[in-house]
């Protein structure tokens, strides 16, 4: 038993016509997909997915990329859908200094807000960190709510064990399948903080490198831990499993 942590079926392709890989996942053991949101549109969207599948919870949220554009009442809008059973997190929220399409200061108040939000209702949070370690640190420190899932991890060890001892917890994709330095840091951290994810459609595994990456992939990242910490892949995915469903709040 798996959960994809972080699967954007809400984009194009998956969006148009989830229901192959919705199954494949389901045949692979993933027994739970989590849709991040972008915006409010890809919001709406991981609902809908939602509501369609029971195998799939929704996070809705601004991606640090679309800040700038988020509208005026969005902060109103992701709190009615938070309200919504199977929505399970904020996110993906954060900071993006790597790309800097939107400007710093529309991430950062952005950002804020919705750490507000999701200190205020008591929500887990998804967070997107790139090149942002201090900034991202910072809001959360300020507001002193640290439960979140720095997910696609991309800092070094001092920043992982920096956020664990917060209480964050952190999950990797497909590149601890290839990445030797991705691995190097793995091995530093403790199983029962970690999480896997695939990010799809972005960073498939070994070995379906170069290709689209899809949920039913995460297995691969469970099989890189297995190797990495020697344990079975039924130790990895249930411990794996636990942690999320207790960030997350499932049943």
């Amino acid at each position: 038993m798996f959960i994809d942590t972080h699967a954007h079926l809400n984009l194009d392709p998956f969006f148009k016509d989830p229901e192959p890989y919705v199954e494949r996942a389901v045949k692979a053991g993933v027994t739970r997909m989590i849709v991040p949101s972008i915006d409010i549109k890809t919001s709406e969207r991981a609902i809908s997915l939602a509501d369609r599948f029971d195998c799939i919870y929704a996070a809705v949220g601004i991606h640090p990329h679309d800040s700038k554009e988020a509208p005026q009442d969005y902060i109103p809008i992701l709190e009615e859908f938070l309200q919504h059973p199977k929505v399970c997190a904020v996110g993906e929220i954060g900071m993006d200094h790597y790309r800097n399409y939107a400007p710093r200061d529309d991430q950062l108040r952005v950002f804020r807000e919705q750490v507000e939000l999701a200190r205020s209702l008591q929500y887990p949070m998804i967070i997107h960190n790139r090149a942002a370690d201090d900034d991202t640190y910072a809001v959360l420190e300020s507001l002193a709510y640290f439960r979140a899932q720095f997910h696609c991890f991309g800092s070094d060890a001092v920043y992982a064990k920096r956020v664990m001892d917060k209480g964050a917890l952190i999950s990797f994709t497909g590149v601890v399948t290839f990445s030797k330095k991705v691995t190097a840091l793995v091995e530093m951290l403790p199983l029962e903080r970690l999480m896997i994810e695939t990010d799809s459609p972005w960073m498939a595994p070994v070995p379906y490198r170069g290709k689209q990456n899809e949920p039913a992939y995460v297995v691969e990242v469970a099989k890189s831990y297995a190797k990495i910490f020697q344990q079975p892949l039924e130790h990895i995915a249930a411990t794996t499993t636990a942690t999320a469903e207790e960030f997350f709040g499932f049943k």
